[in-house]
């Protein structure tokens, strides 16, 4: 991992370490899947890319490290699941984790706080009529994309 990786819960350090701005990828880490989303150069609006299913982890890295290269991504945001109370949680510890073994590809990252993006993501796609299996298919793609517009919406607000 690199020295200089930043890893943060602070929007001003990681605004900091991308003065030039660029495409941000936004995970929601799962157990079973990784949720995937991208966000414009110039962090105006997130949109669901795809959800990854997950194997061992030099695997799902090799597969990230990919579209990373391919969508010219700068940074990243990975949602991290908190207690309603603020505290943290078992997958908590396991989102910190990811984001350290995920640092190796050398590019910042925020951890977001990400309550209520699944449960927001359903609603809306129950709001749009998808049926309940397209709803499995796309939920965590969909969560990443509200995780990553969260984090674009407060990076770009000051």
């Amino acid at each position: 991992m690199a020295d200089t990786t930043v890893i943060t819960l602070d929007k001003t350090a990681f605004r900091a370490a991308l003065p030039g701005g660029g495409r941000l990828l936004g995970l929601d880490v799962g157990t079973q899947t990784i949720g995937l989303a991208l966000c414009d150069a110039g962090w105006s609006i997130a949109s669901p890319a795809h959800t990854h299913k997950r194997s061992k982890f030099t695997r799902d890295k090799a597969a990230l490290g990919q579209f990373i290269a391919e969508q010219s991504v700068k940074g990243l945001v990975i949602g991290l699941p908190l207690n309603m109370d603020g505290s943290e949680s078992p997958r908590s510890q396991a989102s910190r984790a990811f984001a350290r073994n995920i640092a190796e590809l050398d590019l910042p990252v925020l951890l977001w706080d990400e309550r209520w993006s699944t449960a927001a993501a359903e609603r809306a796609m129950i709001a749009q009529d998808m049926s309940r299996a397209k709803r499995a298919e796309r939920i965590d793609a969909h969560a990443a994309a509200l995780i990553l517009q969260g984090a674009i919406d407060a990076l770009t607000m000051g």
